[in-house]
């Protein structure tokens, strides 16, 4: 299902536009989606994925093609993600009007 970035209020920041270019390979489609799991319940994953699944919803921001299951899309609206690098980790992270809570590591959280 393809659908217009502007239903669902989900942005890029520059950087973690360029890194997605930067990995991006030639008919991929970067997948975020949530899984239960981590010290405070969820946590989100991404990969590049070459496969549109008939549940999913399509969003294309400034050409990257943002692919997420029908469930993710619930917690991700009105998001912002962003990448981090720094010595210590290089990660993709979302920054969610939904998260209650999160983990002291920072790679889960609760709604």
């Amino acid at each position: 299902m393809n659908i217009n970035s502007k239903d669902f209020s989900i942005s890029l920041t520059k950087r973690a536009m360029n890194k997605i270019k930067e990995l991006y390979f030639q008919n991929s489609n970067f997948r975020i989606f949530i899984l239960g799991g981590g010290c405070s319940g969820f946590k989100y994953n991404f990969m590049l994925d070459k496969k549109i699944k008939e549940n999913d919803i399509l969003i294309n921001l400034s050409g990257i093609n943002i692919v997420i299951d029908k469930i993710s899309i619930q917690y991700l609206t009105g998001s912002i993600i962003d990448y981090i690098e720094s010595i210590e980790e290089s990660k993709f992270i979302i920054k969610s009007p939904y998260m209650k809570n999160t983990c002291s590591c920072g790679s889960s959280f609760d709604i």
